[in-house]
This record gives structure tokens, sequence and C-alpha cells, in this order.
């Protein structure tokens, strides 16, 4: 038991590194997004060339909005010599936490040349007609 208490200290000191690298390398594939808001929604752009509609999933959990897919990978490579090849596949994941006024019933996402939107409405405020006070006459 000494020797895990011992073990522990520098455990989390050499895994460190590793969890940051995974952490970049998740970065360098997420799709590259811009998000946005106007008075009535919030808006959010994901660049996905090449990716299906059928291959991408858009959940909603405890206020964080995630996107996940998957560029396939599509080649017929009869009698061709690639030089290099600079094209990304595999899976992706990007998340976003959402503001409270975020309306999650109402979200859509609409996919067209390569760019998917994602368009999530504000929750209106509750008219607030203010409340009046009655006043007591003091005896």
């Amino acid at each position: 038991m000494v020797q895990y208490r011992e073990n522990s200290r520098w455990w989390p000191s050499l895994t460190e590194p590793l969890r940051q690298f995974g952490a970049r390398v998740a970065e360098w594939f997420a799709p590259a997004s811009e998000a946005a808001r106007t008075d009535e929604s919030y808006v959010i752009h994901l660049e996905l060339p090449g990716v299906a509609v059928e291959d991408v999933d858009i959940t909603v959990k405890e206020g964080v909005l995630t996107v996940k897919g998957e560029k396939k990978v599509v080649r017929e490579e009869k009698g061709a010599d690639f030089f290099f090849s600079e094209r990304q596949y595999g899976l992706f994941q990007r998340s976003f936490t959402l503001p409270e006024d975020a309306d999650t019933d109402r979200i859509e996402a609409e996919m067209k040349d390569g760019v998917l939107t994602i368009v999530i409405p504000k929750t209106k405020p509750a008219a607030d007609e203010g409340t009046r006070v009655k006043i007591r006459r003091a005896e």
C-alpha cells in the first residue's frame, strides 16, 4: 500500500503530458466552426466538407450540444500514383456549452455545401408586467 501512495505522487505528472497531447490531437481533428448570436437565436456553423448528412449526429445533454460524425474514406485508386495526400478521414466530435436562455426543444440544423448550420432559438423571457404592492396606512 505504501508503494501505491508513493507512485501516486509521480503518476499524474507522468500522464499529464499525454493527456494534453490527446486533447491537442482531438482539437486538430475537430471541424472548424464559428458561433454567433442574433436577437432571436444562437447560430453555429461547422465546416464538414465531404461528410454525408447521415454520418452526423447532434445531441443535447445537460446544456451541452455535441456534434459527432465521421468522414468516411472513399477511394478508388486504380492506376493512381499519389505523391501525397493531405485529406483527413475519420471520426470527429465538437461540443458547445449552451447559454441558459437556449431553447433546446426547438433546435434546427441544416447541411448545405459542406457547412452544417445549427440554429438554437432563445427562450422568450416571461412578460414581466410587474406586481403592484399595496400600501397600508400607518395608524
